[in-house]
C-alpha cells in the first residue's frame, strides 16, 4: 500500500448529536474509503449538545461548539479516530452556538451564536486548545417573520477562501455581514452588511470554487440566493435565486445545509420536512443554476450533509430518524444513490478528518 492510500484508509468521521435529545454527543467512526460505509468506534458525551464540529488541517483536533444557553467551545485529541478532550470547554460569551469555523491561520475560531444573534472570536492556544473569547460582536435588526425573526439569529461564520473576510450568516435578519478580522487584537469590523429578500432566513453559505459567487442557503423560504462576491473588496451582491424543492410542493420545507462540487459543476442541498436533497446544475454558472432533481435523504430532518474527502459521496444527518445515510454520486448526473446508513440517535453534523 502506497503511502497516499495508507493515509485514505485511515479516514475518520465524527458525528454530533444533542445529547439532550437522546444523541451520544460525538460519534467517532472509521470510514471504508471503497464503499463510504462507516464503523462507529468510539463516542463521548464530554460536551452537552455539540450540534456543529470542524477539524483542524491534519485531523489530529477537533472543535465542537455546545449548543447550549451558555454555549461554550470545546476541543478534542482526535488523530487515531478516538477522542480525547483538550483542555476544558471555554465559554463563547453567547446563546446556543450553533456553527463554528477556524480561521486561515489556524489561530482563532469563530462562533454563531444563534440564541444571542453574535459571533465570536476565540484565540487558540499552541495545542490547538481554545482560550477565553476575545471578541464577541453582536448582531442587529429583525425580520418580517414574527416567531423567527423577533431580533438577531447568527447562524453561520466561515472565513472566505482568502482568509481576509470573515462572513456572518443571519437568520433572524435575512442578511450577510462581512468583516475584516484584525490579526493581532482578534477583534472583527464590519465591513459591509448584505440584505437578502425579507423572510427568507439565510443559514448557510457555501463558496463557489471559482472564487466569484456565493451559494446562500434560505431556511424560512426553500431558495438558495446566488450572490456575486468580489475577494478583493469584500463586496457580496445578491443577483438570482432558485428553488430547491419542486414547484407545487406542499407541507414543512425547510433547508439546513448546503454542498457545492470541488469542480464547481454541481450543488446539493438537505431539505428538513420535504426529507430531501436537491440537486442543482452550477454548469451554465451560478448565476444559471437550476434544481435538476430532489432525491429522499435517507431519514427524517436532515439536519447536515457532508462531502466525503474525495468528493465522492454525499452524507446526511437525519436528526429525527437518528441516522447517518451515505449516498454514492453519479459521475454524469450528479444524482445521490443511497449506499447505507449508520444508526446515530440525534444526529446534527458530520466532518471528516
Amino acid at each position: 500500500m502506497s503511502g497516499t492510500e495508507a493515509a485514505a484508509a485511515r479516514v475518520h468521521a465524527y458525528i454530533g448529536s444533542f445529547t439532550s435529545a437522546g444523541g451520544q454527543g460525538i460519534t467517532a467512526a472509521s470510514v471504508d474509503t471503497a464503499t463510504g460505509a462507516l464503523t462507529a468506534t468510539s463516542a463521548t458525551a464530554a460536551v452537552a449538545d455539540p450540534s456543529y464540529l470542524a477539524v483542524r488541517p491534519g485531523g489530529r483536533v477537533l472543535y465542537a461548539v455546545s449548543e447550549t444557553a451558555e454555549g461554550a467551545v470545546a476541543a478534542f485529541t482526535a488523530g487515531d479516530g478516538t477522542l480525547t478532550p483538550l483542555g476544558s470547554p471555554a465559554p463563547v460569551r453567547g446563546a446556543g452556538p450553533t456553527h463554528l469555523s477556524l480561521t486561515a491561520d489556524l489561530e482563532r475560531v469563530l462562533t454563531a451564536n444563534y440564541g444571542s444573534g453574535s459571533v465570536s472570536v476565540l484565540p487558540l492556544r499552541p495545542d490547538g486548545s481554545p482560550g477565553a473569547a476575545a471578541e464577541v460582536l453582536g448582531h442587529r435588526g429583525r425580520g418580517p417573520d414574527p416567531d423567527r425573526q423577533s431580533g438577531p439569529h447568527a447562524h453561520q461564520v466561515l472565513p472566505d477562501p482568502t482568509g481576509r473576510w470573515i462572513l456572518g450568516v443571519d437568520l433572524g435578519t435575512d442578511s450577510v455581514r462581512v468583516c475584516a478580522l484584525d490579526p493581532a487584537s482578534g477583534r472583527l469590523e464590519v465591513r459591509g452588511e448584505t440584505a437578502l429578500r425579507p423572510g427568507t432566513g439565510p443559514r448557510h453559505l457555501a463558496f463557489h470554487p471559482a472564487g466569484g459567487h456565493v451559494l446562500v442557503l434560505c431556511e424560512l423560504e426553500p431558495v438558495v440566493a446566488v450572490c456575486r462576491w468580489d475577494a478583493r473588496t469584500g463586496a457580496l451582491q445578491p443577483v438570482a435565486e432558485l428553488p430547491v424543492v419542486p414547484e407545487g410542493s406542499r407541507g414543512d420545507a425547510y433547508p439546513s445545509a448546503l454542498v457545492v462540487a470541488p469542480d464547481g459543476r454541481r450543488a446539493w442541498a438537505a431539505v428538513r420536512g420535504h426529507d430531501s436533497i436537491a440537486v442543482l446544475d452550477l454548469a451554465g454558472g451560478p448565476e444559471r443554476a437550476r434544481r435538476t432533481a430532489s432525491v429522499p435523504c435517507g431519514g427524517h430532518w436532515p439536519r447536515d450533509l457532508a462531502a466525503d474527502p474525495r468528493g465522492r459521496r454525499l452524507y446526511a444527518a437525519n436528526e429525527r430518524s437518528g441516522d447517518v445515510t451515505w449516498f454514492d454520486l453519479d459521475p454524469g448526473t450528479g444524482l445521490p444513490h443511497r449506499a447505507g446508513s449508520l444508526a446515530v440517535p440525534a444526529a446534527t453534523c458530520v466532518v471528516f478528518g
